[in-house]
């Protein structure tokens, strides 16, 4: 990890709202708009892109915590926009402050804390649990 991680710092990202990311890709019985799981799926990976620079070799992040909630609607062919800032390193753990946007409205918030991890002891831990199956 680099010491270069430091509070305070930003990273934005936009995406559109395709048919894949639609709420009824998981039930087909709700609203045909951006689903939950993809706007969860899009604030982690905002924050895994904004330390990715700054991680040392073989280091990567996994998500262990999310406080979140969805406010508005977004329907599909929209953009979406998502800002994260880094609000607390704690040795290995990360605590982000993360936002999204669509083109009317602000459509979610969420704090997300994330653990920088040795990839190659994570495979090893992953393939030993996997023998279990």
């Amino acid at each position: 990890m680099s010491e270069e991680l430091k509070p305070g710092m930003t990273h934005k990202m936009e995406r559109q709202v395709t048919e894949d990311l639609s709420a009824q890709k998981v039930f087909p019985h709700v609203p045909n708009v951006y689903a939950t799981r993809a706007m969860v799926g899009h604030f982690e990976e905002v924050c895994a892109e904004m330390v990715l620079p700054h991680l040392g070799e073989g280091e990567q992040t996994v998500g262990i915590g999310m406080k979140f909630s969805h406010t508005a609607a977004t329907p599909i062919g929209m953009n979406v926009r998502f800002e994260a800032k880094l609000v607390e390193v704690d040795g290995k753990k990360l605590t982000y402050e993360v936002e999204g946007f669509d083109e009317v409205d602000k459509i979610g918030e969420a704090t997300h804390q994330r653990f920088i991890i040795n990839a190659d002891k994570f495979n090893a831990k992953m393939a030993e649990k996997a023998k279990n199956i």
